[in-house]
C-alpha cells in the first residue's frame, strides 16, 4: 500500500515568504534524508485559487508518497522539514490519500502506480469509493504556453462555480512550464460531469490532444483517507458532508 500526502502551507508575513522561498533549495536536503519518504515534490502556487500563471508567494506545498497511512501521518507531524514549515506557517493543512490509479508519468516515473492495476476502464475508476481526489500534472511545451494560459481563466471560473467541487488548488514546480491541479469531489460522477461537459475545460482538453501542448502528463485518482489542520479556517473535507 502507498499513502500520498499533500501538505499546504500559508505564509503571510513578508519575512516568512522570503524564508520559504529559500526552502525550495534547503528543504530538498532534509526531504532526501527523511525515512520512508519515496516520491516527493516541492511546489509553489498561483494567485487566487492557484489556477493562474502569476505566482502566489504566500502558499506552498509538499507532495509526498509513503509506504502506508500510519507512516505518512507520523512523518508529516514529526520530521524536521514538515515540522519547521508548520511551525512557521500561519496555517497548514494535509490531506492523506490512497492512490486508486494513475496514467502517464511525472519526471519520467509513475509515482502512484498505473491504471492497469485496477482491472477496470479509466472512466470507472473510483466508482463506489465515495469522495475522490483528482490530480493532474503536465509539462507544457514552450510553443503552447500562451495558448494554454490564455484558456486557464475561463476554466478556473467554471470550476470555481461548480457546486460539487469540495476543494481545488493549482500548484506547480515551476511557474508557467509545470502545472499541477488538485481537486476533491463527492464522487466520480460529479468529477466526470465537470470534465466532460461542453465548456472551457472540455474544449481545452480537445486542443491539448489535437495540438500536442504537453510534453509530459500524468492523471491520478485517489481515495481520501483523512486530513489534519485547516485551510481558510475550516476543514475542507467538511464540505463533503453537505454535498453528500
Amino acid at each position: 500500500m502507498t499513502c500520498v500526502s499533500l501538505s499546504l502551507y500559508r505564509f503571510t508575513p513578508l519575512a516568512r515568504r522570503v524564508w520559504v522561498l529559500g526552502q525550495m533549495g534547503a528543504a530538498r536536503i532534509g526531504l532526501a534524508r527523511t525515512p520512508d519518504l519515496g516520491f516527493w515534490k516541492l511546489c509553489g502556487s498561483g494567485t487566487g485559487e492557484g489556477f493562474t500563471p502569476r505566482p502566489n508567494t504566500a502558499v506552498w506545498a509538499i507532495l509526498a508518497a509513503w509506504p502506508d497511512e500510519g507512516t505518512a501521518r507520523d512523518r508529516v507531524a514529526r520530521t524536521p522539514v514538515f515540522a519547521r514549515w508548520a511551525d512557521r506557517a500561519d496555517e497548514s493543512w494535509t490531506v492523506f490519500m490512497d492512490p486508486l490509479a494513475a496514467r502517464g508519468e511525472w519526471g519520467g516515473a509513475a509515482p502512484f502506480g498505473t491504471a492497469t492495476t485496477t482491472g477496470c476502464p479509466w472512466s470507472q475508476i473510483g466508482e463506489g469509493t465515495g469522495p475522490i481526489a483528482a490530480l493532474t500534472r503536465a509539462t507544457l511545451r514552450p510553443r503552447a504556453l500562451l495558448r494554454f494560459w490564455d484558456r486557464v481563466p475561463a476554466i478556473s471560473a467554471v470550476i470555481g462555480a461548480d457546486a460539487n467541487v469540495a476543494f481545488k488548488i493549482g500548484i506547480g514546480e515551476m511557474p508557467f512550464v509545470h502545472q499541477v491541479t488538485f481537486s476533491i469531489w463527492p464522487d466520480t460522477a460529479s468529477m466526470a460531469n465537470f470534465a466532460r461537459a461542453d465548456g472551457p475545460h472540455a474544449r481545452a482538453i480537445r486542443a491539448v490532444r489535437r495540438e500536442g501542448w504537453f510534453r509530459e502528463e500524468l492523471y491520478a485518482r485517489f481515495r481520501l483517507l483523512g486530513n489534519s489542520g485547516t485551510w481558510g479556517g475550516v476543514n475542507p473535507l467538511a464540505r463533503l458532508e453537505t454535498l453528500a
